[in-house]
């Protein structure tokens, strides 16, 4: 089968020709039908020799959809051909956090050698895949999956992030979305629809602040050294009660902590690489900074839950498996609208 694996430290990912897998017990094999191209990738490939743990070579992918192709033994009440989407941040499954479902938060994944598809474990990026175990898969049911791969994580990262803040999301509070791409145009309408907060969406150009704009900001203000005054100017002075900053560079942790409220809310979630600084007269009394990782298995039913209401989609553009190498180049220089699908086996 062919996949798209990255081979070489500091180069780009190459499509190949390797052998088609085969379940083992307890596991599932998909027929891939959607993978999910993310800046988590780009970062992933960013990394020096030295801080690379990821695994040579690597199937890129962890936003994946299929068809189920193949069970291994033991596998029951799984129908061949069901769609269905994969759960990507696998943890050990007998923990406190994996009993909950918060497998996100699973503290035993890493000592056991229990990696994600796609960042570590092979991923969605190829004709077909193995995924670990059944409670890993969510039935898509008649939801397109094409067009719904990418809430594995571009919705599902956005709704954890928002619902451990949605007590301070009340009428009358502003939520800040800095970066208006895969994730964040998400964010955006998870919270027009959950929320009574005014959204001010911020990123580094006209189109994508065009694109905030479509899916329900209310304000949309370019992403730069002046972006926390105007947002002071728009919030009365008080600033935001949560920013949520899906970059994470050091310029947008910069804009974030100077635009939180008193008793106001952080969240980076973006792995651009920027810290923030915190402590008395550095940041608000009562700022909370919050650090999330993806979510939990019942988040991303939830997510799902969404889609199927019509209450959240995904802006995409498609790539075959041949072309998936020039989506990275185009997520690289920011000219992709929202989010980029490769379609493996299309």
């Amino acid at each position: 089968m062919r996949a798209l694996q990255y081979l070489e430290i500091g180069q780009p990912p190459r499509v190949v020709e390797i052998d088609i897998p085969e379940p083992g017990p307890g596991q599932i094999r998909l027929k891939v039908t959607a993978a999910g191209v993310c800046h988590s990738d780009e970062f992933v490939m960013s990394l020096p020799e030295e801080a690379y743990t990821f695994g040579i070579p690597l199937t890129l992918g962890h936003e994946g959809a299929g068809t189920v192709d193949a069970l291994g033994d033991g596998v029951a009440n799984l129908e061949l051909g069901t769609s269905v989407a994969v759960y990507g941040p696998w943890g050990c499954g007998r923990c406190h956090a994996c009993a909950r479902g918060a497998e996100n938060s699973c503290p035993y994944a890493a000592e056991l050698g229990i990696a994600p598809p796609g960042l570590g474990a092979p991923g969605a990026m190829a004709e077909y895949m193995i995924v670990d175990d059944a409670r890993h898969l969510v039935p898509l049911g008649d939801l397109d999956p094409v067009r719904n791969v990418s809430l594995t994580d571009a919705g599902l990262t956005p709704y954890h992030a928002i619902r451990t803040s949605m007590p301070k999301l009340v009428a009358g509070s502003t939520a800040v979305v800095i970066g208006a791409g895969g994730l964040g145009h998400v964010a955006i309408q998870i919270l027009r629809a959950l929320t009574g907060a005014r959204v001010i969406a911020l990123d580094v150009n006209e189109e994508k602040l065009a694109l905030a704009k479509d899916v329900g900001a209310h304000e949309a203000v370019l992403s730069n050294a002046d972006a926390p005054a105007a947002i002071r100017a728009l919030t009365g002075g008080l600033g935001a009660t949560v920013v949520f900053d899906f970059v994470g560079a050091p310029p947008t942790v910069t804009i974030a902590s100077a635009s939180v409220a008193i008793e106001g809310d952080v969240q980076i979630v973006g792995l651009g690489g920027g810290t923030a600084a915190v402590g008395f007269g550095v940041t608000p009394y009562d700022a909370t900074f919050r650090f999330p990782y993806w979510g939990a298995r019942s988040e991303l039913i939830e997510v799902f839950d969404m889609a199927h209401r019509e209450q959240v989609h995904v802006e995409i553009e498609t790539y075959s498996l041949d072309d998936a190498p020039r989506a990275y180049e185009r997520l690289h220089a920011g000219q992709i609208r929202g989010r980029a699908v490769v379609l493996p086996n299309g």
